[in-house]
């Protein structure tokens, strides 16, 4: 049996957006409404990794849990696995969610989603994507795409990520979304492998693991899930919830 565990990375120097983890939405900051949304996935523990005592209270307080994590991590993978080790050191869980701390309205059920492509032994990563269907997105470098092989209607095998315009020719193109399902021993792997060329040259996380003959596999949906990353997302977020 698979035990899984979420883990949301939460740091308070974002660039676009100062604070962002703290950042107000209807009384209640944003980290905790990520939070509830993992919780409501009812798949396992949820844990929120941070390197700011103003976040982990702030989590505590809403009734969440929380790990102080060091401040020098250079991505959320290096630091959710600092806080895996702290939080379960004799590997209770060997499947782990990496949830980023700005998607408030992420649907629960793409939790679910995101961990199906493990029920194969030969993934290592999963990861979700949607179909592009707003025309400015094709070109927009901000946009990661996903070239992948099918395996399903449901399903691809990651080829590459790219924030170029690809694959080249009719057909659809795929918006990737940030969210990831680790085997435990793929996340160690992962975090100990230096980085790659095309993940410096991309900006690209995932391209380390590729390069690394890492397999990703790549589960569907059908709508991308809203990120804050602006003050006008922020703003955007405070109005689809309805809370300004």
């Amino acid at each position: 049996m698979s035990a899984p565990i979420i883990l949301i990375p939460a740091r308070l120097a974002a660039r676009r957006l100062p604070g962002k983890p703290l950042a107000d939405i209807g009384g209640t900051a944003l980290i905790v409404h990520v939070w509830r949304r993992a919780m409501e996935a009812g798949l396992g523990p949820v844990l929120v990794a941070t390197d700011s005592d103003a976040i982990a209270q702030t989590v505590e307080a809403a009734g969440g849990n929380a790990v102080l994590t060091r401040p020098d991590h250079p991505s959320g993978s290096d630091r959710i696995h600092e806080a895996l080790r702290i939080f379960d050191p004799k590997g209770a869980f060997d499947l782990v969610v990496n949830l980023q701390g700005d998607l408030p309205m992420l649907p629960p059920a793409y939790l679910a989603a995101v961990l199906a492509p493990l029920a194969d032994a030969a993934v290592d990563i999963a990861t979700l994507a949607a179909p592009i269907t707003r025309a400015e997105e094709r070109d927009d470098p901000n946009i990661v795409k996903i070239v992948g092989t099918p395996l399903s209607t449901a399903r691809l095998r990651a080829l590459y990520f790219t924030r170029s315009t690809a694959p080249w020719g009719e057909g659809p193109l795929y918006h990737h979304i940030g969210l990831y399902a680790y085997r435990r021993k793929a996340l160690e792997h992962f975090v100990a492998l230096p980085p790659s060329a095309l993940e410096c040259r991309e900006k690209l996380e995932q391209l380390r693991a590729l390069e690394a003959g890492m397999r990703i596999d790549v589960e569907l949906v059908t709508e991308v899930a809203f990120g804050v990353d602006t003050p006008a997302d922020l703003d955007r977020a405070r109005a689809i919830l309805g809370q300004k």
